[in-house]
């Protein structure tokens, strides 16, 4: 397996050698282009002027066409040829071997020319027809080769080579500590994922600069912290929960064994014991119920969504409650308009109602009250179970829906609270997609105010 760093570098490497190719070959291409062009345009027309020239002579011989040179100056060329319209010639400046090829192409009235460019020199010849009065009178050939400019080209390659190879060895060098660098800090990020996955969830990761390594590092961190707060919580929620198991179940064993270890125990002593086991067990098992319940919210089991109507599930938990609310000499009021409906469960919101009206009737006054509301909005339903008891402080009401949370732990243990019912009201509202908040009731108590989304008609199918 090939490194992140491995990788980049072969990359740039890679790029490096097209770039430097293209700055090798670009720029010697185009010169040599444009030395072709030009010899073409210069050749073409000293060919036609030496052509021109020609054709008005009286007499085509060696010595006429010598002559016409000497005009023309034509000089600077490595070889001048004349030939008549037969293909014989009729002039030479040089002595060696004429190749013909192109001569006869001329003779058949077409202007051939050929440059080659070498490291010695631009090799360039022209050979085009001469004509009078229209007739073909034969060819002339121009032969050129030309070492300055050659030279010049390649001076300008060999400058080019060297400095590509600096360029090349420098941003290799230079994005090799990039490299180095960029890979140094993922390392580091790496090393700390693999703390926090080791359950170090107080590690952070140091942050240094502002890119997206950075930008993965306080993610990292933000991630970490929610562990901590998650793990924190977790640890709560089981020393919390084997607590409240263990109340009821340690009354259990001591009320049991002292059953078993009293022989002469008379018939009401022993139900009385066996009726507080039995009070007992039930609270352990409300506890068991709403721990599952939270298990549930906990993970996100989706229920199948209905029409439910709030106004008859508060009724029906209003009258289910009345004999505590009686027991406790409090008044029931309700205050329910019409066409309350929310898309929800039955049994969940059955649960936000009845835990919100049975605190308030618990956590009363004598002789005090307890109003339920409902009214519906345009986009909510709202809710508020109000009551006028011993009310919340200020300080207690950001954390009244944690679990096992008491605001008065001894009065709360004499209620039979066991701290989870706010909780569970809490993640059942946020379930069905609503807000929960808590108030204080003037003059005195305390007002809980929820709001669910108001479904549509079409969603209801009422």
């Amino acid at each position: 397996m090939h490194s992140i760093r491995f990788r980049y570098m072969v990359f740039l490497a890679l790029l490096l050698v097209l770039l430097l190719l293209l700055l090798n070959t670009y720029p010697v291409i185009f010169s040599r282009d444009a030395v072709f062009e030009e010899k073409r345009s210069s050749m073409n027309t000293q060919a036609a002027l030496l052509a021109s020239s020609l054709a008005g002579l009286e007499q085509l011989n060696e010595a006429a066409i010598a002559e016409v040179l000497t005009f023309l100056d034509l000089s600077g060329y490595e070889r001048v040829a004349v030939v008549d319209e037969r293909g014989a010639l009729l002039y030479d400046s040089s002595g060696s071997q004429l190749d013909m090829g192109d001569i006869r192409r001329a003779l058949e009235g077409r202007t051939v020319f050929r440059s080659r460019f070498s490291e010695a020199a631009f090799f360039s010849s022209l050979a085009m027809p001469m004509s009078d009065q229209g007739e073909l009178a034969g060819a002339v050939f121009l032969q050129e080769r030309d070492t300055e400019r050659a030279e010049g080209i390649w001076t300008v390659q060999r400058h080019l080579r060297t400095l590509s190879l600096a360029i090349g060895a420098a941003a290799l060098v230079i994005s090799g500590l990039f490299a180095r660098l960029v890979t140094r800090r993922i390392a580091t990020l790496v090393s700390s994922m693999r703390t926090v996955a080791g359950g170090d969830y107080r590690y952070r990761h140091t942050i240094r600069g502002r890119d997206e390594i950075s930008e993965l590092g306080e993610e990292l961190n933000q991630l970490t912290e929610r562990l901590e707060s998650n793990e924190n919580e977790r640890r709560r929620f089981v020393a919390d929960a084997s607590h409240e198991l263990k109340t009821p179940l340690a009354a259990i064993r001591l009320l049991s064994d002292s059953i078993v270890q009293s022989e002469g125990m008379d018939a009401d002593t022993m139900r009385e014991f066996v009726s507080d086991i039995g009070e007992e067990a039930k609270r352990l098992q409300r506890t068991t119920e709403k721990l599952l319940t939270l298990s549930r919210f906990d993970d996100k089991v989706s229920f199948v969504p209905e029409p439910v109507d709030l106004k008859q599930t508060a009724l029906d938990t209003l009258t289910l409650l009345s004999p505590l609310a009686q027991e406790k000499r409090v008044r029931l009021r309700s205050e329910l308009a019409d066409g309350c409906v929310v898309m929800g469960s039955r049994d969940d919101t059955g649960h936000i109602l009845y835990n919100l009206i049975e605190n308030a009737i618990k956590y009363n006054v004598p002789e005090g009250s307890v109003t339920v509301r409902l009214s519906a909005g345009e986009t909510q339903v709202t809710l508020c179970v109000e009551d006028t008891g011993i009310g919340i402080p200020e300080a207690d009401r950001p954390y009244i829906f944690d679990r096992f949370y008491r605001v008065d732990k001894a009065r709360s243990r004499e209620a039979g609270g066991s701290g989870l019912g706010l909780s569970i009201v809490h993640d059942a509202v946020l379930a069905h997609g609503g807000s929960i908040t808590v108030g204080q009731n003037k003059p005195q108590g305390t007002v809980f105010t929820v709001r669910f989304p108001r479904p549509t008609s079409e969603e209801t199918g009422i």
